[in-house]
């Protein structure tokens, strides 16, 4: 079998602006319903956890139309562990696999005069009002890529998640909001902090095509997240979801031929569609987005430590309902 170039990509987006989340406080009709608003928050819990933690979602600046923004902070990468090594006497090569990602998302929700919400069958408006979270979540494990041939691999991993999750609720001298936040606290609807634990088993199938220098991957990765909570400030939250993710990927590296201070430049970039089912789905809430990604390295290989190449990348974003986004920060990849 050949030597192949694996790679660990680390992401360190800029401060993201992101109207993906839809309010938090929905107007319901009974308490009756208040149960409802409960799992609603817990999918918004869930989705924000996976979208400021894990290393498979892109950190970008998007716009919904929901109001709010939220900012994420990444960093993270993952990597295939030298050259491919027979296992035992199968027509199978296999590599060791790393991957962890870490992340802080801080999202803020003002309400206008059309929020209006329910509860003890009295309506409350919450013009004015304004509603906070903050999240940190970090997330590990690895697992191995087997090598069925010179082109086609899968790498089935297992990651483990940490989620701690804050909320806080300003009235800002609305009277209906004033009155209304006592029932909300009590209800864990706002105003609580609750940690989290996320299991992500995933699968990377992949097929790399060289045609001269030039490096063409092709990636399906579904993956799955089972999130629960472990301790909460309010007795009334208890998050147990599900959720999946269903990414798919062509990536294009091209060596330019040219050198910038001592290093060949390359380009390249790659396009994508990800799937989202269950309570990611549901707490965005949008079914898929797509992106498109766009690069310019200067190649270290063989120069700086494990350092496979250095520079900048961007990505523009769009799916349904509306969402657009961005994205841009250092894109880096190691060679171990």
């Amino acid at each position: 079998m050949n030597k192949k170039l694996y790679l660990s990509r680390a992401g360190l987006p800029a401060t993201c602006v992101i109207g993906l989340l839809s309010p938090l406080l929905a107007a319901v009709p009974a308490r009756a319903q208040v149960n409802e608003l409960r799992n609603t928050v817990g999918d918004r819990i869930e989705a924000a956890t996976i979208l400021g933690g894990d290393f498979g979602m892109t950190g970008a600046s998007f716009s919904g139309g929901s109001g709010g923004d939220i900012n994420i902070s990444k960093f993270g990468g993952y990597g295939d562990i030298g050259d491919p090594q027979p296992l035992g006497t199968l027509p199978i090569a296999w590599q060791p696999r790393l991957q962890g990602e870490m992340g802080y998302l801080y999202a803020k929700r003002d309400f206008g005069p059309n929020d209006i919400v329910t509860l003890n069958g009295t309506p409350y408006n919450l013009n004015g009002a304004q509603n906070k979270y903050r999240d940190f979540s970090i997330q590990f494990g690895g697992g191995a890529r087997l090598w069925f041939s010179d082109h086609f691999s899968i790498a089935p991993t297992f990651m483990g998640m940490y989620g701690h999750t804050e909320n806080t609720f300003y009235a800002r001298g609305n009277a209906g909001a004033v009155a209304a936040q006592p029932i909300a606290q009590q209800e864990g609807l706002v105003d609580f902090n609750v940690d989290t634990w996320t299991i992500r088993p995933a699968a990377d199938i992949c097929y790399i095509y060289n045609w001269r220098r030039t490096i063409i991957t092709l990636d399906s990765t579904p993956t799955y997240f089972y999130t629960e909570s472990f301790h909460a400030s309010n007795p009334n939250i208890d998050i147990s979801g599900d959720s999946e993710t269903w990414m798919n990927k062509i990536d294009v590296d091209v060596p330019l031929g040219k050198d910038l201070w001592g290093h060949e430049l390359r380009t390249g970039g790659y396009f994508s569609r990800t799937e989202f089912y269950g309570g990611i789905k549901d707490g965005l809430p949008i079914n898929h987005l797509y992106e498109i990604h766009g690069r310019v390295v200067l190649d270290y290989l063989n120069q700086l430590w494990k350092v496979q190449w250095l520079g900048i990348g961007g990505s523009y974003l769009w799916g349904n309902n509306g969402f657009t986004g961005y994205s841009f920060g250092l894109d880096v990849a190691f060679r171990f």
